[in-house]
């Protein structure tokens, strides 16, 4: 007995540290975290994803990267449809059709704009919903991350693409309505079963989108690397961006997406051989600072039953609009 006990003591030591860790977590800091982690995810997969357009095009790498998302997520989640609400349901095919439209028109605009400039301009849908709802306090870090972006693009030299431009914007649409829905799922469905259930419906609306005409000229080899990059991204980003809706409010989560613009150049930067001049070095100083802000300024509390206990086979039933939530989140449900 004596001989164990130093050994018990040891064990049960770590217990203090990890509820400490797992308190800080579900704060802003976590959610700010989960955040960065997915922009990093998502920077990654799409300069691994731009090599792969003269083999697959465009359309071909997305539809293919969306669809293995949407046959991995349901089978590592296997979400229980019967725990859905008819309104959850529609919430979740409607957050599968904007993740399609975010994810086809970015990389459309990805094949005729360079990586920078399609990031900074999509970035003007989470900044819509930043400016979303009262107080001054948040529209003064949404100018400041704008500005930032300006700095970024330098519209003054011109020269950009219509279409690409066109495509863009289309993105940044869908990415405003990917964040609310994806807020609202992810307050109203335990743990990851929404979005195993909204990945699908993206899935199939990519490869519809695609068509024989691009899919024809997928192989054996190109199939597995699709499904690393579909961990990348869609997989391991958007299962850390619905975590960090649930910590951060939509205003601050679209606030901190300002730093989008800024994973953008650094990816240019480490993977293209990309240097920034002065005007985009000090936008990224502006949207980090704007980010920072933002996320400090407007959090949100918590969910007492988060994805702690996320298992393959929850059988939590779903949740209703929460007391806690902010008024800008309330008003949506």
């Amino acid at each position: 007995m004596n001989n164990q006990a130093p050994l018990t003591g040891l064990m049960s030591t770590p217990a203090p540290a990890t509820r400490a860790l797992a308190r800080r977590l579900d704060g802003a800091g976590g959610g700010a975290l989960m955040a960065v982690g997915s922009m990093f995810f998502v920077q990654l997969g799409l300069a691994l994803s731009v090599r792969m357009f003269d083999r697959l095009g465009p359309m071909g790498v997305v539809a293919l990267r969306l669809g293995w998302a949407g046959v991995l997520l349901p089978v590592l989640v296997r979400p229980r449809l019967r725990h859905f609400t008819r309104r959850d349901l529609l919430a979740c095919g409607l957050l599968g059709a904007v993740t399609a439209g975010v994810s086809l028109l970015f990389m459309l605009a990805l094949a005729r704009i360079p990586l920078g400039t399609a990031s900074a301009l999509e970035f003007l849908g989470p900044l819509a919903v930043s400016l979303y709802g009262p107080g001054s306090g948040r529209k003064r870090w949404a100018v400041l991350a704008a500005i930032g972006v300006v700095l970024l693009t330098q519209p003054w030299h011109g020269g950009i693409n219509p279409v690409g431009l066109a495509l863009a914007l289309g993105a940044a649409a869908c990415w405003a309505g990917y964040i609310l829905l994806t807020q609202h799922v992810g307050d109203n469905v335990t743990g990851l079963s929404g979005l195993a259930v909204s990945m699908p419906v993206a899935g199939v609306i990519a490869v519809l989108a695609a068509a024989p005409a691009e899919l024809g000229r997928v192989t054996w080899p190109l199939l597995l690397i699709m499904l690393v990059l579909a961990l990348l991204h869609p997989v391991l980003p958007f299962s850390l961006e619905l975590l960090a809706l649930r910590r951060l409010t939509a205003a601050a989560f679209g606030t901190l997406m300002s730093l989008e613009p800024a994973a953008a150049l650094l990816a240019g930067l480490l993977l293209l051989g990309q240097l920034p001049g002065i005007a985009p070095g000090f936008g990224v100083v502006l949207v980090v600072i704007a980010g920072i802000g933002a996320t400090r300024a407007d959090t949100r509390v918590p969910t007492p039953r988060d994805d702690r206990h996320p298992g393959p086979a929850s059988s939590d039933p779903p949740r209703g609009m929460l007391p806690h939530q902010s008024p800008a989140s309330a008003s949506r449900q």
